[in-house]
């Protein structure tokens, strides 16, 4: 075997295993397989146009080449975004541990009862420092969570509001510019009018249903907003506070002066900056708003057996279950970073928190006064961390690029400066040397920090915050370090067995993509320098939208989005302005298959369209001549068709051509969800079956792992038409001629992850990408196969093929008194995350194998799958007390002195032989999701509790 070829590292069937999977299926050859799976008309003729693949060593030489090409300067700009210093007990056990970064998002909460604890965690510290009683486990960034807040409120305006059709809101113009222009992307769509003005100059009316405010605003000025939310509120006006979380330490909370809804990011609780991202944000409110708040909550519930248990908390809510009718469409939030800061939290502790937030404070009011003392003047009268000097900005920025520093430059006789955690005394000589030189003058180094404050009185915080147990316990290392363990060994990971959700595509993150993440070169560099100072990241994000392009068979690539969720509402936002450009703005029709994936009609409904289904055929297939009926029906308004390609139910549908051709005869433009890509790189793409943009899953398709439900990346890719349109950023020029407004907050999205993809795209090339897309197809049509007269399938293709994903139909073993979900937490015992559940058809389950499982692992599984079915034949409706009803089985259960179940403590923990040699045990039972819900409790106990 050669070992300096990546792609036989990353396929799990060995050689000699496919052709024994081959012969199981009954094909003679894979090409024959593909021909048998995929449409004639729909493949490539010719292979991707890719560089030839690296091998991992020399991908590693050629990524630390371009690192070098990085240029690492001390950066103040600011603008939410600040150099933080990551643990290294957090960096090592968290981010570069695989048992946390390779966890899907726990929807089965049974196996994922130490995530939850972390976002816990993190929930219980934004909701104390923010001063509000709920917050959720995280969003994409502040930007997004900002327009979040917007919609929430304009979702929660008064009866009076809705039927006056109360539309404005207010947002202060001392705002970070890259939230405006997502809230301004955000508004137009859902009928929102955005007013931008100064806070203290709001003319108070009935006009508007609420406000956006920041705190400590972006110039760095602190303004006590007490008056101004009374006033709003004796309106009926909701106000929204963008906050710093690190300056909420010694500011007082927003929720005491009044907020309705608190946002922000936690990206300086030990995130890199990372070009932009991933970072979490955060998103805090009041419980009467629960059933509005977008995203995922971690709530308090019980299992089986009355003990506490940890879930998701009002899943109901999701905009795959909800379609059109969802709060949000936010599916990723960031629970990688979410967790990482909240170790962060739990790390430093409130003690800890208060030093490092004194220490920064102290840092830039001692600043000011030594550039007082060089007789410059400084604007803020009260500041956290960020003051504003007046002098040529232009001379004083040609001195401290020459000295390797970036400060932020708002016009020319102002300069910005925001310090950090990482600020260290003699950073702080360094910054005032750039002034005296560009003033001629000497000056005295500092020798010390003085013990300075400039937070106004009346706003220095006076409230107790992270008084629990956790928070006042794990301070030294290996303290931290067992914590950390004890919350991952509660978790099944990609690195325990395999995840098999279909629509998800759980793959390998490989070792040698995921390296770089740790490096300062890549980590420590801020989303808003110079681009000259980011040659390194220019040139990999540039590549790979030019990968993208190619496999996708499209123009270009915007690489903003930083989710899929975002992908699709970037897409149709395209859309939208290319039909405006033409004059056909009324075009707001947006057709959506019964089988396309459930995130698309929400997105359909953010991008102010209106939602058309159409039906399904009895084979699973789009129905064309009730496509075509309904694209005549519309035909004048007819803006966008959105298709998953294969579809949702695993097949390829031969008439996809025929099906986009009708749209295009009608007007509309089609978008591919590019959800099941990972079906098509290298066999055909997008642009082949006649899609006009598509956005992919970076973090499904191109390895960047799910992190317990986030970091994601959602790139779109679009057609010649619609390029001009790929959405710009209000600070880093990035996007088309006609740029929409921005998407997200960062100009290329969450850049630090991207590396992964493009290491993946390096490192396969085209012959190992096809290869990675024809062992998908193998290994599910082998499940298929050895699961065949078990469980029936709902759909396949005309050949009798599944594409990398199928359906297998839970139904009928109602009759035995067993339901899907009772599967779902059998799965458990024998060591498996479980499928894709009532997705999206109920009662059946989703199986995508992925290309990166061996054949060992697909036999475990499908063994384990029959076993349960014989289980399952064994069972009566009559009697509930059987082996998958009290699935799973917890150690307690098996270790208790009395048993009484009518089957053995063998049969329910040790029910294949395999099971024994690499045992996960669950940490609770079955959880009882209706009591979590009727009781939301989604912050730690307080400290008194466990006194």
């Amino acid at each position: 075997m050669r070992t300096d070829v990546f792609a036989l590292r990353h396929i799990g069937p060995r050689p000699e295993e496919k052709e024994q999977m081959l012969e199981a299926i009954g094909a003679a050859s894979i090409d024959q397989l593909i021909y048998e799976t995929l449409p004639d008309g729909i493949k490539l003729q010719k292979p991707l146009n890719l560089e030839p693949a690296l091998s991992e060593y020399e991908y590693a030489t050629h990524i630390n080449a371009l690192a070098n090409k990085n240029k690492l300067f001390k950066t103040y700009i600011g603008l939410g975004y600040h150099e933080s210093k990551t643990p290294a007990v957090i960096q090592r056990n968290i981010l570069e541990n695989p048992g946390w970064y390779t966890a899907y998002t726990p929807y089965q909460a049974e196996i994922a009862q130490g995530r939850l604890e972390a976002l816990l965690n993190f929930q219980t510290m934004v909701a104390d420092l923010t001063g509000m009683e709920l917050a959720n486990a995280s969003l994409l960034d502040e930007a997004t969570a900002a327009a979040e807040a917007m919609t929430l409120l304009a979702g929660v305006r008064t009866r009076d509001q809705k039927k006056n059709r109360t539309s404005k809101f207010f947002v202060d113009k001392d705002i970070f510019p890259q939230t405006l222009s997502v809230l301004q992307t955000r508004a137009i769509p859902v009928g929102v009018e955005l007013v931008v003005g100064r806070a203290q100059e709001f003319d108070f009316s009935d006009e508007f249903f609420g406000a956006l405010i920041q705190y400590p605003s972006a110039t760095g000025e602190i303004h006590d907003y007490t008056g101004f939310i009374k006033k709003a509120h004796d309106l009926d006006i909701k106000v929204a506070v963008a906050a710093d979380l690190m300056s909420l330490v010694l500011l007082e909370a927003p929720g005491k002066l009044g907020a309705d809804v608190v946002v922000g990011t936690t990206q300086r609780f030990g995130i890199p900056l990372g070009y932009g991202g991933p970072h979490a944000a955060y998103f805090a409110t009041r419980e009467e708003y629960k059933r509005n708040i977008p995203g995922r909550i971690i709530g308090v519930s019980k299992d089986m057996n009355g003990d506490r248990a940890l879930r998701m908390a009002l899943q109901t809510r999701e905009q795959h279950i909800k379609r059109d009718k969802a709060t949000s469409n936010i599916c990723t939030a960031q629970v990688l970073l979410a967790v990482m800061a909240g170790m962060y939290g739990v790390y430093h502790g409130p003690k800890g928190l208060q030093y490092i937030a004194t220490k920064i404070h102290r840092t830039a009011a001692t600043l000011t006064d030594a550039l007082e003392n060089l007789g410059l003047y400084q604007l803020n009268s009260g500041y956290f961390d960020t003051i504003r000097v007046k002098a040529d900005a232009k001379t004083v920025r040609t001195y401290a690029e020459a000295n390797e520093i970036n400060f932020y430059y708002p016009d020319e006789d102002t300069v910005s400066i925001a310090v950090n955690e990482a600020t260290s005394l003699a950073d702080l000589n360094k910054i005032i040397s750039v002034f005296a030189e560009a003033l001629g003058k000497e000056f005295t180094h500092l020798e010390a920090l003085k013990e300075l404050n400039a937070v106004p009185d009346l706003l220095q915080r006076e409230s107790e915050f992270m008084t629990n147990e956790v928070f006042n316990s794990y301070h030294s290392e290996t303290e931290l370090m067992r914590y950390i363990k004890k919350l991952e060994r509660k978790d099944l990971s990609l690195n325990h067995s395999m995840i098999s959700l279909g629509s998800c595509t759980m793959k390998l993150n490989a070792a040698a993509e995921m390296l770089p993440l740790s490096d300062a070169r890549w980590g420590g560099i801020h989303p808003f320098v110079p681009v000259n100072q980011a040659e390194g990241y220019q040139y990999v994000l540039k590549k790979l939208e030019e990968q993208l392009t190619e496999i996708t068979g499209f123009a270009a690539t915007s690489l903003q989005p930083n989710s899929g969720a975002q992908g699709e509402y970037a897409g149709l936002m395209v859309i939208r302005a290319y039909h405006e450009s033409r004059g056909e703005a009324h075009r707001n029709i947006c057709l959506i298959p019964s089988s396309a994936h459930g995130t698309n009609p929400a997105s359909a409904v953010m991008a102010g369209m209106q939602v058309v289904v159409t039906k399904a055929t009895d084979a699973g297939n789009i129905d064309v001549d009730d496509l075509r009926e309904k694209a005549e029906q519309y035909k004048d308004n007819l803006a966008a068709l959105m298709v998953t390609y294969p579809s949702t139910h695993g097949v390829y549908e031969s008439a996809i051509q025929e099906i986009t051709g009708i749209i295009h005869e009608h007007g509309g433009q089609v978008y591919m969800d590019g959800a099941n890509m990972n079906a098509q790189v290298g066999l055909t793409n997008p642009g082949k079956i006649g899609a006009d943009v598509c956005h992919l899953n970076l973090h499904k398709t191109f390895a960047i792992p799910h992190g317990g439900g986030g970091p994601g990346v959602g790139p779109i890719c679009v057609a010649e038409q619609l390029v001009p349109f790929l959405p710009g950023n209000p600070v880093i020029k990035t996007g088309g001629a006609e740029a929409i407004t921005a998407i997200s907050a960062a100009p290329w999205g969450s850049s630090l992850v991207c590396l992964i993809s493009y290491a993946y795209i390096k490192m396969l090339g085209a012959t190992g990408l096809k290869e990675s897309t024809e062992a998908a197809i193998l290994n599910a049509n082998y499940i298929k196969e050895r699961l065949k007269g078990k469980f029936e399938v709902l759909y396949s293709g005309e050949m009798g093929r599944a594409a990398h994903e199928m359906i297998i139909d839970c139904r009928p073993f109602k009759e035995n008194g067993i339901e899907v979900v009772d599967i779902a937490k059998r799965l458990i015992d024998y060591g498996f995350h479980a499928p894709t559940v009532s997705f999206p058809v109920a009662g059946t389950m989703m199986i995508e194998p992925t290309e990166s499982e061996s054949k060992a692992e697909l036999d475990r599984f499908c063994d384990a799958m029959i076993n349960i079915r014989k289980e399952i034949d064994a069972a009566s409706a009559d009697e509930p007390n059987n082996v998958l009803k009290n699935a799973p089985h917890t150690l307690s259960m098996l270790t208790a002195d009395t048993w009484d179940l009518p089957y053995t403590r063998e049969q329910a923990a040790y029910p294949l032989e395999y099971v024994a040699d690499n045992k996960f045990w669950p940490s609770v039972r079955r959880v009882d999701d209706a009591f979590g819900d009727r009781n939301l409790i989604c912050t730690c106990a307080p400290i008194e509790e466990y006194m």
